[in-house]
């Protein structure tokens, strides 16, 4: 491959996944097309130099503007979507636009083009699974585990994947799914738990919990989510779909008591709120087809040191997000979280 298109490419995972390829990959260009809506930030690819990379401000719903960006492309890594839950309860309309219009725009064009396509999704499409019992057993997310979204987020992220698939069965996509577990790193918005907790902890503002905080989620470190999307870009067999995991369950409590230790506060020294409308109890990926198929394996498997470099980064970067901090609290306040 020597040039791809990288949808959303200005967003958290995306800017990192574009960084990742820029580094490791010195023969790839990246064409970036992202919207820079609120989530979308093109000082996330500071630095990056202009002879490895391009931003395009657009939209994946503009058919004209997608085609003749996938001209000179020999591959497109499929980012961009609406993907706050909080937010597509209150309005689910451009998650129904962005994720299922914007997707099928994109493999129309990829389809006409005869271009490699690769679709990045969630594990959130799967709906949720139970905690675990007293001896830590519990089953996890496969990619045979049938879809069960929850909210217009994920019902939206399940349809874009299905359209996926049957473009691949009814057209002869040349495509790749992944479903990944939560991400945390740098250039995330602060929307998000993990940098809204540490960004509520530097401005000494007690960080809050939904609920009782037992909902568990798998984390991973952005940049380990990175190297498995080009391992499967690469190497992933057509039609496949990879789950992306680095075994890093953790309840929502267990975050919040890292973040303050981490910070050198008492573990207890937190606020409840308003748990989240249809909140999921529980994800657990199962990366082992990803990692027997491609030999993947996480680097970042400490998620204390790799939560401490996230508050570094954080504490270095308020430019980047302290604009934003009123905003974003103001909003959780009205929904009493």
């Amino acid at each position: 491959m020597r040039e791809i298109v990288v949808t959303g490419g200005a967003g958290f995972i995306g800017s990192n996944f574009v960084h990742y390829v820029v580094k490791n990959q010195p023969d790839v260009f990246v064409a970036i097309l992202d919207k820079l809506t609120y989530a979308g930030n093109a000082r996330n690819l500071e630095g990056l130099p202009n002879d490895r990379h391009k931003l395009v401000p657009g939209d994946i719903c503009d058919a004209e503007l997608v085609d003749n960006l996938l001209e000179k492309a020999d591959a497109v890594v499929h980012y961009a979507a609406e993907s706050h839950n909080d937010n597509s309860l209150s309005d689910p309309s451009p998650f129904v636009q962005t994720n299922l219009v914007g997707t099928y725009t994109l493999i129309e064009a990829a389809r006409k083009k005869g271009i490699r396509f690769h679709h990045i999704s969630t594990d959130e499409v799967y709906g949720d699974l139970p905690l675990r019992d007293a001896d830590g057993n519990s089953e996890s997310f496969t990619d045979t585990t049938p879809y069960n979204p929850s909210s217009p987020y994920s019902s939206t992220k399940a349809g874009s994947d299905l359209l996926v698939r049957a473009w691949v069965r009814s057209f002869g996509l040349k495509a790749t799914i992944s479903n990944c577990s939560n991400n945390y790193g740098p250039y995330q918005h602060i929307e998000k738990f993990i940098p809204r907790q540490i960004t509520n902890l530097i401005c000494g503002v007690r960080p809050k919990l939904y609920g009782s905080g037992e909902n568990v989620r798998d984390w991973i470190h952005t940049n380990d989510h990175s190297s498995a999307v080009w391992k499967i870009l690469e190497e992933g067999r057509i039609g496949e779909t990879y789950l992306i995991g680095a075994d890093g369950e953790k309840s929502n409590k267990e975050v919040i008591e890292l973040l303050l230790k981490l910070f050198g506060k008492s573990p207890d020294d937190f606020e409840h709120v308003n748990d989240r409308p249809g909140h999921d109890l529980r994800y657990a990926i199962d990366s082992s087809k990803l990692r027997a198929e491609l030999g993947w394996t996480p680097e970042f498997t400490d998620f204390e040191k790799g939560v401490e470099e996230t508050i570094n980064w954080y504490k270095t970067n308020e430019d980047w997000w302290r604009s934003q901090k009123a905003e974003v609290e103001a909003k959780y306040a009205l929904s009493g979280q």
